[in-house]
C-alpha cells in the first residue's frame, strides 16, 4: 500500500505521493492506473515528491541552487514524463507546507527542482505566485486544426519550459463550441507535441491597466483540462505579443476552472513570467500499487 493526497489548482487535479528517497518504481503504466478516473484515484497528472539528491534529474537542479531539496517529479495522466506544470507547482508547495515537510514565511521563497529547472515560489494574495522563468518564441508556428472551427488557424509557438502553441479565437461562442475530446491537429506537429491553448480577448482587452483573456486547453498526454499554468502564462505572453507594445505586463486568463493572474518583469537573465493562483489539498488515502 502506497499513500496519497489528492489536490488541485483551479480544477487542475493530481494524485500526489510522497516519495522522498526515491524508493518506489513509479513506471508509465502505473502512473497511468493511479490517475485514471475509472479505476484509479484519478487525476490529470501524478506529482512525485521527492528530494533533488535522491535522483538523477535532480543533480542539475541542486546545480543550479543548492536550495531546492525538493523535486516535483510530474507525470502526465497516460504515464508520460514533462518538463514542468504551473499548477502542479503550487500544488506541490502546498503539500510540502500542510505535510510538515517544508516551511514558508511571508516574504520567504521556496526553490522547487523540476525537469525545466528550478522554480521559486512565494506566497500570494492568490495563494501561490509561481516564477515560471524566462520564456522565448519557438520559431514553431503551425496551424493548428480542430472541431467546430471552421478553417485551420494559425498559431504562435511558445517556450516556457514546456512547448506551448497558442491559437486566437474570434468569439466566445467559436471558443464555447469547440470539441476537445480528441488533440487538435498541428501542422507541422513539434517534435515532442505541445499543449495547446485556444484563447478569446475580452472586450474591452485591458480593464484598469490588466488584460483579460478566455482560454480552454487541450494538454499533450492529458487532454482538456480544466486549467493548465503554464498554458495560461503561455496564453498572456501570446496575446501581449500580438497586441503590440502598448500591452500591459499583467493579465487575468479566466479557464473553466477559475481565473489566476500573470505578470511579466525583467530579469537578470531575461524577462520572467510569474503565475499566481491557488491550490487546494482535496482528501487523502491509500492504494495498492498494481
Amino acid at each position: 500500500m502506497v499513500a496519497f493526497t489528492k489536490g488541485h489548482g483551479t480544477g487542475n487535479d493530481f494524485v500526489i505521493i510522497a516519495d522522498p528517497d526515491g524508493a518506489l518504481d513509479l513506471d508509465a503504466d502505473r502512473v497511468a492506473a493511479l490517475c485514471d478516473r475509472h479505476f484509479g484515484i484519478g487525476g490529470d497528472g501524478l506529482l512525485r515528491v521527492v528530494r533533488s539528491a535522491a535522483l538523477p534529474e535532480g543533480a542539475a537542479a541542486l546545480g543550479e541552487n543548492p536550495a531546492a531539496e525538493w523535486f516535483m517529479d510530474y507525470r502526465n495522466a497516460d504515464g508520460s514524463i514533462a518538463e514542468m506544470c504551473g499548477n502542479g507547482v503550487r500544488v506541490f508547495v502546498h503539500y510540502l507546507l500542510r505535510s510538515g515537510l517544508a516551511t514558508l514565511e511571508d516574504g520567504a521563497t521556496i526553490s522547487i527542482g523540476t525537469r525545466a529547472g528550478v522554480r521559486d515560489v512565494t506566497r500570494s494574495d492568490e495563494g501561490y505566485r509561481v516564477d515560471i522563468g524566462t520564456w522565448r518564441l519557438s520559431g514553431h508556428d503551425p496551424l493548428a486544426r480542430a472541431t467546430g472551427l471552421s478553417v485551420p488557424r494559425p498559431g504562435l509557438g511558445i517556450d516556457v519550459g514546456n512547448p506551448h502553441v497558442v491559437v486566437a479565437i474570434a468569439s466566445d461562442a467559436e471558443l464555447d463550441g469547440l470539441e476537445l475530446d480528441h488533440g487538435p491537429e498541428l501542422a507541422p506537429m513539434p517534435e515532442h507535441g505541445a499543449n495547446v491553448e485556444f484563447v478569446v480577448p475580452a472586450e474591452p482587452l485591458v480593464q484598469d491597466g490588466v488584460g483579460h483573456v478566455r482560454m480552454r486547453v487541450f494538454e499533450r498526454g492529458v487532454g482538456e483540462t480544466l486549467s493548465c499554468g503554464t498554458g495560461i502564462a503561455a496564453t498572456a505572453l501570446a496575446v501581449r505579443h500580438w497586441a503590440g507594445a502598448s500591452a500591459p505586463h499583467a493579465w487575468r486568463v479566466e479557464v473553466p476552472g477559475g481565473t489566476l493572474c500573470v505578470t511579466m518583469a525583467p530579469g537578470a537573465d531575461g524577462e520572467h513570467v510569474f503565475l499566481s493562483g491557488p491550490a487546494q489539498l482535496v482528501f487523502s488515502g491509500e492504494i495498492e500499487l498494481a
